[in-house]
């Protein structure tokens, strides 16, 4: 697809604070993931309105199994509904679907929902959304290297042909551009284990709301912040409006 201009290519999402959305208005942390998710819809749909390539949602992350049982049972209560329903809309729009993280714990109704609309929109070549599930980047890193070093012991490669490009091409994300821009709700200041090999010149965008109440205007909002910095790549300088 052709890119519209001024935006970044790849922008990827840390969704935080559901929970202390629905404590401060004295609701169950269920409400506050069943908003978050009316707002993974929209936002969705606007990074099509922008002409952004590749939109990356951190779901559910490795370290979320330490949260109560019935809270993670919700989480995946929610997946269920949401890919259920809006598949369809995602396949229609052209999107395809990438998974990234284990499957390891998953429950196997929930890795065939995902793998059903992974295979469902497969062929498509419009913009990817790729869903950050069960993720942990350190765990990955790890999963990279032990690959590596299973080539190396087996001949297939030398020590000195490992590499930034070859590590990459061993991570969940291969064949991901690396994100341009990622933004983190509720005014956690962390990267909390997202793509931090991928990330070595994001930039990072922290905004104060919730992520239920993150919208088009904080969206539009995080891009205008983009556009302001400009990206050095430890070299000369390289603007972002190009």
């Amino acid at each position: 697809m052709t890119q519209s201009k001024n935006v970044p290519r790849h922008v990827a999402i840390i969704m935080d604070g559901n929970g202390r959305w629905a404590k401060r208005r004295g609701l169950p942390r269920s409400a506050g993931h069943k908003k978050g998710v009316e707002t993974v819809r929209e936002v969705v749909r606007h990074t099509g309105e922008l002409g952004i390539e590749y939109l990356t949602l951190y779901s559910f992350s490795s370290e979320n199994w330490s949260r109560p049982r019935a809270e993670i049972s919700e989480l995946f209560s929610l997946l269920r509904i949401f890919i259920r329903s809006d598949l369809a809309e995602i396949h229609e729009n052209n999107i395809r679907v990438r998974l990234i993280g284990s499957r390891d714990n998953v429950p196997e109704d929930i890795l065939r929902l995902l793998d059903d609309a992974i295979k469902l929109t497969a062929d498509n070549n419009g913009r990817t959304l790729i869903i950050a599930f069960n993720y942990g980047s350190r765990a990955e890193i790890i999963s990279a290297f032990q690959k590596l070093s299973a080539k190396i012991v087996s001949g297939e490669l030398n020590v000195e042909e490992i590499s930034v490009g070859e590590i990459s091409q061993h991570l969940d994300t291969v064949g991901i551009p690396d994100p341009d821009l990622i933004i983190r709700t509720s005014g956690e200041v962390r990267l909390s284990n997202f793509l931090l090999w991928q990330a070595a010149y994001s930039e990072l965008v922290f905004v104060d709301c919730m992520w239920p109440d993150f919208d088009r205007a904080q969206y539009d909002a995080a891009i205008e912040i983009y556009h302001s910095r400009t990206r050095r790549f430890g070299s000369l300088a390289q603007e972002n409006a190009s």
